[in-house]
């Protein structure tokens, strides 16, 4: 599955970039339309079924292209995916682009999680940090977690930069002990 994802993500983040879309419509677009199949099993039934043919269910997807004015390249990969009956792969594609074009416009991921809520500017140092760290733009989500006592975790990837106090006494606790 990871491998289907990943190819029709690569090609699809080429056509992006190169046609120069909004990345961030882009994405929209496919998560409007991943919703609409979450949301209607009489769509995905229909997109899904090989009895239905293929003129009928581009049809049907040249009526939610129009009215929800999806650019053109969504509505051609969406076309693509309901006529290889690869739908129900559509949520791990756009994750798997979501991570394509963040790597190839420089951006990083970083889960933030702090004792407390964070103020703005305290958000925005903790994004110049890892931006400094990374040398990418960062992309933050921010999270709260009471039993780190106080400070910070930061998870870029599979790298974690712990802060908190509690990893802090964790950290002296293992040196006491050894």
């Amino acid at each position: 599955m990871a491998s289907v994802a990943s190819t029709y993500a690569r090609a699809f983040a080429d056509v992006v970039l190169s046609a120069h879309l909004d990345v961030e419509r882009s994405i929209a677009a496919l998560r409007a339309i991943a919703n609409l199949l979450g949301e209607s099993p009489e769509l995905r039934r229909v997109w899904e079924n090989p009895a239905v043919p293929a003129e009928q269910k581009r049809r049907v997807l040249d009526v939610i292209a129009e009215r929800d004015e999806l650019p053109k390249q969504v509505r051609n990969l969406v076309a693509v995916l309901i006529d290889h009956r690869r739908t129900h792969f559509l949520e791990p594609i756009i994750r798997q682009l979501e991570k394509e074009l963040d790597a190839r416009l420089g951006f990083v991921e970083a889960q933030i999680t702090s004792a407390r809520t964070l103020e703005d500017a305290e958000k925005s140092e903790f994004e110049a940090q890892v931006g400094k760290l990374t040398g990418k733009k960062v992309r933050a989500h921010y999270g709260e977690d009471a039993s780190l006592l106080g400070g910070a975790m930061v998870r870029v990837g599979s790298t974690i930069y712990d802060g908190s106090v509690k990893g802090q006494l964790e950290r002296l606790k293992e040196a006491i002990s050894s």
